[in-house]
């Protein structure tokens, strides 16, 4: 069992920056990977970013360059740091619990209940 909570959301101009946390706590969260997903109005979620229990991250395409995930040592928070944000950047932002990486065992899929980010031109 993996419990997640974002924070972070609000709204920014074009080109601005925000920062994104995502406390997770459980038995499990040793063993997997953590990732951020954005949900943009009347579309599908999709995978922003990654980081495995090894510490190896993945970016999509869009973000790359722009968008940084992080966690501190203890793996019990995780962060995106959002820079240069464009108004295709609105949306929602989950933080999930999963297996990503070779190293990665987690038992489930877990998610947090999501932070608004909205980016205004």
């Amino acid at each position: 069992q993996v419990d997640l909570l974002e924070s972070g959301g609000g709204s920014v101009q074009a080109g601005g920056s925000l920062k994104l946390s995502c406390v997770a706590s459980g038995d499990d969260i040793s063993r997997c990977g953590m990732g951020w997903y954005h949900q943009a109005p009347e579309k599908a979620r999709e995978l922003v970013s990654t980081i495995a229990s090894d510490g190896t991250t993945t970016y999509a395409e869009s973000v790359k360059g722009r968008f940084t995930t992080s966690q501190d040592n203890a793996k019990t928070t995780l962060y995106l740091q959002m820079n240069s944000l464009k108004t295709e950047d609105t949306g929602m932002y989950y933080c999930a619990a999963e297996t990503y990486g070779r190293y990665d065992s987690c038992s489930g899929s877990w998610w947090g209940p999501g932070t608004q980010v909205t980016v205004s031109s």
